[in-house]
This record gives C-alpha cells, sequence and structure tokens, in this order.
C-alpha cells in the first residue's frame, strides 16, 4: 500500500537525492549539492515558497513532488504548481504519480482560494506528457519561455 503525505525535515536528505538523480535523468544536469540543500531545507523555513509531497511504501520514501504557488489575478485565485517530480525507477508505472497527483487535486478541490493546478515538462519527455494527459491535463494553452540566471 502507497500513502501520501506531507514531507517533513528528516526527509530532506532523500528530497535531495531524488532531485538530484532527476536533473541528471531528465536533463542530464549534475546538481551543485550544497546550493540544492540549502534550496529543499528553504521550503521548510517558508511556507510561502512552496511544499513537497512524498509517497511512501513499506515504510520507505519512492516518490516525491513539490508544489510552488502562482498567483493568478484573472481567477483571484492561488494555481498551484507541480513540480520537481520524482519517482523511484523501481517503481514507475504502477500508479504511483497518479496517486500523488490525485491527492494534490482533492486538497486542491477543497480549497476555494485555489483555482488550478499547473506543470511544464521538457518536450522530450514523452512519457511523463502521456501520463498527465491520462489524468486530464493538457498542454494546449501555454507553452513556457523562460531567462535563467
Amino acid at each position: 500500500m502507497i500513502t501520501i503525505r506531507d514531507a517533513v525535515e528528516k526527509d530532506i536528505p532523500v528530497l535531495v537525492s531524488f532531485q538530484e538523480r532527476m536533473a541528471f535523468e531528465t536533463e542530464g544536469v549534475v546538481l551543485d549539492n550544497q546550493i540544492l540543500t540549502d534550496g529543499v531545507k528553504a521550503l521548510f523555513k517558508d511556507v510561502l515558497k512552496g511544499r513537497y509531497y512524498v509517497a511512501i511504501h513499506n515504510d520507505k520514501l519512492i516518490a516525491s513532488l513539490l508544489i510552488t504557488y502562482e498567483w493568478s489575478d484573472w481567477r483571484n485565485k492561488t494555481i498551484y504548481w507541480i513540480q520537481s517530480v520524482f519517482v523511484d525507477p523501481v517503481h514507475r508505472r504502477k500508479g504511483v504519480y497518479r496517486q500523488m497527483y490525485l491527492h494534490i487535486q482533492e486538497i486542491a478541490k477543497k480549497d476555494v482560494s485555489v483555482g488550478g493546478i499547473r506543470l511544464y515538462v521538457d518536450r522530450t519527455n514523452l512519457n511523463a506528457q502521456v501520463t498527465y494527459a491520462s489524468m486530464g491535463m493538457n498542454g494546449e494553452h501555454y507553452q513556457v519561455y523562460e531567462w535563467m540566471k
């Protein structure tokens, strides 16, 4: 059985490991461990930055995702952005992400201040795109552009 819960500070080493693995796997990027660790810790110090959720199976963390917040003046509501998704390869294609997404969606449905859920996906990550589409999400409206320092 898989359970979903808010991440807690004792999860930080696993969250850091998941993010290092995800960055390398999806983009071939090796993250600076200290910057990443400080970044993950920052979320626990300032809840306005976001919130991690984790999936647990047999008392072991097997997946994580991060929710950050965007204010929408059009909707007068907060939009949840799903980021930093990682599912341990052994547990992929078993509905773990689906359970996590449905957990977040349930939170959003119950909170009248939340207007919806968004995420971005690398154009080459076709498996992820199929997964997101199978849950009723679509990529029809927006394309993300960025400038990163």
